[in-house]
């Protein structure tokens, strides 16, 4: 993918709800739709610059700010495969 960039997705959702449960099952599919996930709420992505602003526009929509936590982090060398 040309230009594209390494990042890293993390959250954490308060999921003392139901409706904090249906956020946090939204964040995993819009980040599964990008990446793939290493840990439980921790999703590696290859992505565009257009398809990371996509991206942290859709999570910005469903993540409750108040409540919740979202890091994306941009990985300066990439992704490093063993």
């Amino acid at each position: 993918m040309k230009d594209a960039v390494d990042i890293l997705v993390a959250y954490d959702v308060n999921t003392e709800t139901k409706e904090g449960q249906r956020r946090l099952r939204r964040v995993a599919r819009v980040c599964t739709g990008f990446g793939q996930r290493v840990q439980k709420s921790l999703f590696e992505c290859r992505v565009t610059q257009a398809q990371l602003e996509e991206l942290e526009a859709r999570l910005v929509k469903i993540i409750d700010g108040k409540k919740d936590s979202l890091r994306i982090y941009i990985l300066p060398g990439g992704r490093n495969r063993l």
